[in-house]
């Protein structure tokens, strides 16, 4: 009950967000991500398409196309797992369930996510110790739970959404970074 409430309040809060504050918000976190040393130095970045409200990635997924990066995005299954396929630009995207964009291109299978340099994933929060609050699907916790300790994974957040006390429980992945307006917060795991 704890999360659904936060999910509640910190989505009325991103609701009332102005078109161009979210745009500023997402320059601002591109411009972070992009200038952070493990984003320079990554061959294949996991990352996504912003839904609504979240911070826009559109600019950051240009902009790691244009640098020569491996680009893996998520397909949603049933049963809410993720395969990835690469990301070959925008004329790739295609409509898919829970109005979410995917790439048309081939799959790759739910452990690609494992190749990656840097996964970079969505939430609504996240704790000072990098526990991240999601939609609730559980989709980026199996994910993430794919991943390689050591890993540079970073969670996409508004200033406002860093640092709070987010409910945790057993299934819940850490993440070891946040990248916001402000800057990329590491986080203590």
């Amino acid at each position: 009950m704890a999360k659904t409430a936060l999910r509640d309040q910190l989505l009325t809060t991103r609701g009332r967000r102005s078109l161009a504050e979210r745009a500023e918000v997402a320059d601002r976190i591109a411009a972070a991500l992009l200038a952070a040393p493990e984003v320079r130095r990554a061959a294949t970045v996991a990352a996504y398409v912003a839904l609504g409200s979240e911070p826009g990635t559109a600019r950051l997924l240009g902009a790691l196309g244009a640098a020569g990066k491996r680009v893996l995005l998520p397909v949603l299954l049933p049963g809410d797992d993720l395969d990835w396929a690469v990301h070959t630009g925008d004329d790739d995207l295609v409509a898919a369930r829970r109005g979410l964009l995917e790439p048309s291109s081939p799959r790759l299978g739910a452990e690609a996510i494992a190749t990656a340099d840097v996964v970079l994933v969505p939430g609504l929060a996240v704790s000072l110790d990098g526990a991240r609050l999601g939609r609730g699907g559980g989709s980026y916790d199996r994910a993430l739970g794919r991943v390689p300790v050591g890993t540079f994974t970073c969670v996409l957040l508004h200033d406002d959404e860093v640092g709070l006390d987010v409910p945790v429980e057993p299934h819940d992945r850490r993440v070891v970074a946040a990248a916001s307006p402000a800057g990329i917060t590491r986080l203590r795991r």
